[in-house]
């Protein structure tokens, strides 16, 4: 495979922001360092080769529906001064699809529905109705990595932030997972998707009040359960958003969104690109792991940022290499605690997350005047009470109550300072230094569904979040304008999550003047 150069160039306040690169391969590079891009106030490819996956042109017929026809919020129009002042709203989705996500995709899905009706009935800071213009892009955290590419299934492809755009039927494949006895659970496909449904023309759905990108064929239809017939809109997010189980599991999600983002990509140009210049952007981030946005590779084989595999007493490559090249922390102290966890900046390992905060914050917010909100669901604790007026963000639990520290043995049983390892790992032996090898830092949250039955456990999200509340705006009298919700990943039900998202959209849209 090709090997591809990282390129960054500083201008101004800008930052180098998106890696547009592919390979001639499965977007992977084998060796060196991970493509960066040079930016002014764009992104723009070093090979020319942009993305991989699933693409589109931008250039559409969707007869059915009338994108895109002004940019007037409630009561008249915005002359493209007023930062949050339109009726448009450009939705991403980044959903990771490594091997544990099956059940989370399954409860995001069932959510769909919730999140359509949400939207359809916007109201804007005010409480005024908006009859919002949507398009909702979905893509997966999978870049690519040296590591995972011996083990990709035959003709699969990274996405690199390319939308995906095909219904998970027809990629029931991808929800069996890697290695030689995987798990398959292709129900996180079908209990949502009963009808096939995607947008016409189109890598993204889009709907308006005057109608949606999906085909006439598609009738209402109950796909989550609760015995109210769903929209073809919600079915077809209900096909697309589950993602599958084969995915890396050096998870890149902020990466990803950068790329989807990416405004030469070819979702973002033409006649009907994703990414407008007069929309508010929303940005959902699903994952239970540490974001691995690599720029250099030679870090997955960097005994500094290996772990000891406890059964050859060496180190070795495995996920915590994300944690410990992508956090600094002090400690821990005598009970295993880490405090004062931020983002590392070290070069030459990860991307630094100021690549992705001066994007979106210093290119798209500032220069460009988009209002940009950004939900994580993610791995930390459940979040125990929101605030109930918009735009119901937490106030209890969740971020608030994150602790880093290292693994603890026993078994799992809830109790504060007991062990984590959950009963079926535990009864096979598995320790707390296992883990730790694993992931280089304990649990952010551990799931149980409403029958008790263990669903997983998720990793601490320090960069995401930091990205995420870089998006909140401070006031001169010490107001904040909430545009970050963060969300438990280990939560059953991602109701509280949607109606979160849908929140900070509507708080974050103001009227004209």
């Amino acid at each position: 495979m090709k090997n591809r150069l990282e390129s960054l160039a500083w201008v101004g306040a800008l930052l180098v922001a998106a890696a547009s690169c592919g390979d001639d391969g499965g977007g992977n590079d084998e060796s060196g360092t991970n493509p960066g891009t040079s930016l002014t106030a764009t992104i723009t490819a070093t090979d020319g080769s942009g993305v991989t996956g699933d693409e589109s042109d931008g250039d559409s017929t969707g007869d059915k529906l009338d994108i895109g026809g002004g940019n007037s919020g409630p009561g008249g129009g915005c002359g493209g001064s007023d930062l949050g002042c339109t009726d448009k709203i450009d939705l991403l989705f980044v959903i990771d699809n490594s091997g544990t996500m099956a059940v989370e995709q399954a409860n995001l899905a069932r959510n769909f529905p919730l999140l359509v009706q949400q939207l359809e009935n916007l109201t804007d800071s005010n409480g005024e109705a908006v009859n919002p213009d949507v398009q909702i892009m979905v893509t997966n955290t999978d870049y690519g990595n040296p590591l995972c590419t011996a083990f990709e299934p035959k003709g699969y492809d990274p996405s690199e932030g390319a939308p995906v755009t095909t219904p998970c039927t027809d990629r029931i494949q991808d929800f069996t997972g890697l290695g030689s006895n995987p798990d398959s659970v292709p129900t996180a496909c079908t209990d949502t998707c009963i009808s096939g449904a995607a947008p016409e023309g189109d890598p993204f759905v889009a709907f308006d009040s005057q109608g949606d990108n999906i085909p006439d064929t598609i009738t209402e239809a109950d796909i989550n359960a609760d015995g109210v017939p769903d929209s073809p809109v919600a079915q077809a997010l209900g096909c697309l958003g589950p993602q599958g189980i084969n995915g890396c599991g050096y998870e890149s999600p902020l990466e990803n969104m950068l790329q989807a983002l990416n405004p030469d990509a070819t979702w973002n140009q033409g006649a009907r690109p994703f990414l407008r210049p007069d929309a508010l952007l929303a940005i959902a981030v699903i994952t239970d792991e540490a974001d691995c946005s690599v720029q250099n590779y030679d870090i997955m084989t960097d005994a500094t940022y290996q772990e000891i595999e406890p059964g050859s007493g060496m180190p070795e490559s495995s996920s915590a290499i994300c944690w410990n090249a992508g956090v600094s922390c002090q400690g821990p102290d005598a009970n295993g605690v880490y405090s004062d966890c931020t983002a590392s900046e070290t070069p030459n390992t990860l991307q630094p997350t100021s690549r992705y905060v001066n994007y979106l914050v210093n290119t798209l917010r500032e220069s460009q005047k988009k209002e940009v909100v950004m939900l994580g669901i993610l791995g930390v604790p459940e979040v125990t009470a929101h605030n109930p007026m918009a735009p119901f963000e937490p106030t209890a639990g969740g971020v608030a109550d994150l602790e880093y520290r290292n693994w603890r043995d026993g078994e799992y049983t809830g109790m504060a300072g007991g062990g984590d390892i959950l009963p079926d790992e535990f009864l096979d032996g598995v320790t707390a230094a296992d883990k730790q090898f694993d992931f280089g830092i304990g649990p952010g949250c551990t799931g149980q569904d409403m029958a008790g039955a263990f669903t997983g456990q998720a990793i601490p999200p320090v960069r995401i979040k930091e990205v995420c509340e870089s998006l909140n705006i401070e006031n001169d009298d010490g107001t904040t304008d909430v545009r970050c919700c963060i969300e438990s990943i280990c939560d059953d039900d991602f109701s509280a999550a949607i109606q979160c998202l849908a929140g900070i959209i509507g708080e974050a849209i103001v009227v004209p003047g």
